[in-house]
């Protein structure tokens, strides 16, 4: 017995210094990202760990920007597309996430509510599962990152590591890829095209896009204008 309890003592003391050892590295890291650019994101990593079983040909594309050099027309349209609350929000729109709920429950097409600021929490520092413990650690990362950084800190990370396409991560790559030209260079009609694609940019493409993105595009175009324009950017803050 007395040996049983000591065993069970090491391990709560193991558990104890593993708990304390990612909550300062997972703080640390948060610090750190808020000044240094992000050279690569966990998804990142995983995309390239599943090219290497895959036949097809593999290359990855990123370009680290800082927010003055992309258009502020896109960060109006990934808002517009992705999170009309972000600027008021911190991290979670529990209201949009009421509305998933409901939906889901009576609908076969899932709907749903993530944040710009979970999924920068999601795509920076979590693999892509399906799992009420990933959906833990997106929670606990999502709100480091609102603690830690200012909205458009956690909008310049977004706009440079979320997934455009096949290997291209950011809108830099994006816009190189796509359009030719610098994020900067890019046009509200061209932003609301690349955001059209962001539910799902291995089924939507921005280089040949369907009518629903076309479709998509439009209505997110609508949305810019009814947020303000470019001079929604303004409201996010230093």
């Amino acid at each position: 017995m007395a040996k049983q309890k000591a065993w069970w003592q090491r391990a709560l003391k193991a558990m104890v210094l593993l708990a304390g050892v990612f909550l300062v590295a997972s703080v640390a890291l948060v610090l750190f990202f808020r000044f240094m650019p992000v050279p690569f994101s966990a998804l990142m990593v995983q995309r390239r760990i599943e090219s290497w079983f895959s036949p097809k040909t593999y290359t990855s594309r990123h370009d680290w920007v800082s927010l003055e050099g992309i258009a502020p027309s896109m960060g109006v349209a990934v808002i517009a597309a992705e999170d009309q609350n972000f600027p008021d929000h911190f991290g979670f729109d529990w209201k949009a996430i009421e509305k998933a709920v409901e939906h889901n429950e009576h609908s076969r097409r899932k709907r749903g509510a993530s944040t710009v600021s979970q999924q920068t929490a999601k795509n920076l520092f979590l693999w892509e599962t399906r799992s009420w413990v990933r959906k833990g650690f997106e929670a606990y990362f999502t709100l480091l990152i609102e603690l830690g950084w200012s909205k458009n800190r956690i909008l310049e990370v977004y706009l440079n590591i979320v997934e455009f396409g096949d290997g291209v991560y950011g809108v830099e790559a994006a816009s190189h890829t796509y359009f030719g030209k610098p994020a900067k260079q890019l046009r509200p009609s061209e932003a609301a095209l690349l955001a059209a694609v962001l539910p799902n940019p291995h089924k939507y493409r921005a280089e040949a896009p369907s009518g629903y993105v076309r479709g998509r595009q439009a209505w997110i175009l609508g949305q810019m204008s009814r947020l303000g324009g470019t001079a929604l950017m303004k409201s996010l803050g230093d």
